[in-house]
Parts: structure tokens; C-alpha cells; sequence
């Protein structure tokens, strides 16, 4: 069954430790036709990117080892991903972690727990701007 505003096939990469989260997110965003892959960290995340090269990026901001904002920073930082749409993960909704988001170069900040609305409409918004 294809979703009718075409997000058939559209790669997408959610990066977070909890496993609650990705496997809410990859359920969702599966039956709207999404190619999706997990990472449980910026580690992982990084070292799959390269190959997997996805459309779209959400990231969680409190991770182990690599937290969220330095995962976008490198992300960020190479040539070949400049321009990959990211959107931030937070349980927290503060203002200060909505800038610092936008100061490593994500693209928008969705606060935990999200809706399936909410993170549809971040793709659907985002996908135009990388098209």
C-alpha cells in the first residue's frame, strides 16, 4: 500500500538509545513506506551513515558515549552529508537545547514523546528542502 504523498522508499536514520523509541519511530514511519535504519548511538550512527546514506536523520540529544549535538556536528562537517535533513530528539523542551541544536546545524527539534503526526510532518517539511 503506497502512502500517498510518496515517503515510499524514502531513507531515513533514527539514532537513540532507547529502544522504546526506535522501534516506536521505525513501526511508524515502516507503514508509511520508509526504508528505515537504527543506530543506538552516535558511534553506530556513524559508522553505518556511509554506506546507508539516508535522506533524512533524527537524532536523540542524550546518548552515551557521543551525544546528539556532537553526532550532528560531524554529520555537519562532511561534505557529503551538508546538506541531509536532521531533526533532533529531546525529552527536554527547553530553549537553550533548541539552540544549541540549531547552533551544530540541525534543521528542527521534536520533543519526546512525539507524535506519529509530528514526525511525518518534520519529514514531509524537511523532504522538500532537500529535494
Amino acid at each position: 500500500m503506497a502512502s500517498e504523498d510518496g515517503l515510499d522508499g524514502l531513507k531515513v536514520m533514527v539514532i537513540d538509545d532507547s529502544k522504546t523509541i526506535r522501534r516506536t519511530a521505525e513501526t511508524l514511519l515502516k507503514k508509511e513506506g520508509c526504508d528505515v535504519i537504527t543506530a543506538t548511538d552516535g558511534f553506530e550512527a556513524l559508522a553505518k551513515i556511509a554506506d546507508y546514506r539516508p535522506e533524512i536523520i533524527f537524532i536523540d540529544i542524550m546518548m552515551p558515549r557521543l551525544d546528539g549535538y556532537q553526532t550532528c556536528a560531524l554529520i555537519k562537517h562532511n561534505q557529503s552529508f551538508r546538506a541531509t535533513p536532521v531533526i533532533m530528539l529531546s525529552s527536554k523542551d527547553g530553549l537553550f537545547d533548541r539552540a544549541r541544536g540549531r547552533v551544530v546545524g540541525s534543521e528542527q527539534y521534536l520533543t519526546k514523546p512525539f507524535t506519529r503526526d509530528e514526525l511525518l510532518s518534520a519529514i514531509r517539511r524537511h523532504r522538500k528542502q532537500a529535494a
